[in-house]
């Protein structure tokens, strides 16, 4: 079994990835949804931090600080930190943002790893759908580092979907847009995949699927 194939069957162990009528934030309705909230204990993170670790090596992502977006992307950036050193020996730092900038203390907006002018950095999210995360992430980054590279954005899943613009997916738009590459440790094709070859179970929402993709992907 692949990492992908791995990773997939452990979103459905952990509910995570769930199949049936969802009505989303973008008013789609759509027969399968992710939730990443359902990763609680420490042992789920553990693992996640190792799919986000094998993505990072698989697509050979240089960078020395991973971002992680508040609030979501903070245990992700740090289980993806801990797996990287211990899997693949590679050693990064991790920094995430406050919502708003800390006026006392050691103050600041960021927490964790600086960011400078030197920084490659890595941005580490859970799905990407309109890309509207990495727009409000983007000019906090800049205004800390404005000649920091941006080396990519790893995302658990891609949903293959139409963005903001209509024609292309927030996947590509983030490329199109900022020049940030995207890569996802699995795609909904990929799903689906897993499905068809009874990897996970859901055969019966497949038709379901394949219509929703017909009329949202790109």
């Amino acid at each position: 079994m692949s990492y992908k194939e791995d990773f997939i069957k452990f979103m459905s162990e952990c509910g995570v990835l769930t199949f049936g009528d969802f009505t989303l934030k973008s008013g789609r309705k759509a027969p399968y949804f992710i939730n990443t909230g359902n990763y609680t204990t420490g042992a789920q993170l553990a693992r996640l931090g190792g799919f986000y670790a094998d993505c990072i090596r698989e697509h050979n992502i240089r960078g020395d600080v991973l971002f992680g977006p508040a609030y979501k992307g903070i245990p992700l950036a740090v289980s993806t930190a801990v797996a990287l050193y211990s899997k693949y020996g590679m050693e990064l730092s991790y920094c995430f943002d406050r919502k708003e900038a800390k006026d006392h203390g050691e103050g600041g907006l960021f927490v964790g790893g600086a960011l400078t002018n030197e920084s490659r950095v890595i941005i580490i999210e859970d799905v990407m759908t309109s890309g509207k995360a990495l727009r409000e992430t983007l000019p906090k980054i800049r205004q800390a580092a404005p000649n920091a590279v941006i080396a990519g954005m790893v995302i658990t899943v891609d949903r293959m979907e139409k963005g903001v613009s209509g024609s292309l997916s927030a996947v590509q738009e983030a490329y199109r847009d900022f020049g940030i590459p995207v890569y996802a440790i699995a795609t909904i094709q990929d799903i689906i995949a897993a499905v068809e070859n009874g990897t996970i179970a859901g055969k019966e929402h497949l038709s379901a699927m394949q219509s929703y993709l017909a009329e949202y992907s790109v």
